[in-house]
């Protein structure tokens, strides 16, 4: 009876390791309607900020072109996109998200259009420690159709890598204290903020957008 179990469980095992694997592993993109619609320029539209920050939307929206146009897009100039805007009298991203599509495609010419939506953007106190959280979304929207052609999201922290040291508990709540002078003093949201954007918007990862046509790699996928 015993060699019996044994047997079952050898059996078993590989099987319960591999159901979670399989349910870790994110599910492959399906780029269809993107590879159709073959994007070439983007126009990225003022993020809709939903964090507390009211600096949040123009620290990520300073930082998108890079990405995207590394990925291999030529980007609409965002200043130039905002100066539009306003000159319309449009300075709220939630009632810009909100234009039709084929609107926007007639106004900038542009192929798809980039809509970021910010989650976390700034510090965050705890008892022992103060870190600095940017998080954010997008959609890419084929703006003739209406499409979307990709989703994702991103984060960056202070934090990564660990903050380890010594001093024991008074040392990690001085140091905490001083941290969160320092992140509320001064803009340490920005660079942070560049990170994630970064890893929002570059070709080539997981599930991430596709090479553009202006990057030597947009033939090989």
């Amino acid at each position: 009876m015993i060699k019996r179990l044994l047997k079952l469980a050898a059996c078993v095992a590989p099987m319960v390791l591999a159901v979670g694997c399989a349910s870790n592993k994110p599910a492959a993109y399906d780029y269809t309607a993107f590879k159709a619609a073959k994007p070439r320029s983007i126009l990225v539209l003022p993020p809709l900020n939903n964090s507390p920050e009211v600096n949040a939307g123009n620290s990520v929206y300073a930082q998108v072109t890079y990405p995207l146009a590394e990925a291999g897009y030529y980007v609409l100039p965002v200043a130039l996109v905002g100066e539009t805007f306003k000159q319309n009298g449009m300075t709220v991203a939630a009632d810009i998200h909100a234009l039709p599509p084929a609107k926007l495609q007639e106004i900038f010419g542009a192929d798809a259009g980039l809509y970021i939506t910010i989650t976390k953007y700034g510090s965050t106190y705890t008892v022992l420690d103060s870190v600095v959280v940017v998080a954010a979304e997008a959609r890419l929207v084929d703006l003739k159709s209406g499409t979307v052609l990709w989703t994702g999201a991103a984060s960056a922290s202070s934090n990564e890598g660990g903050n380890n040291g010594g001093g024991g508990l008074i040392g990690a709540l001085v140091a905490a204290a001083v941290k969160q002078v320092i992140n509320s003093t001064t803009d340490q949201s920005h660079p942070i903020a560049g990170v994630a954007s970064t890893r929002l918007l570059s070709a080539g990862y997981n599930n991430g957008l596709l090479y553009g046509p202006r990057s030597a790699k947009y033939a090989t996928q």
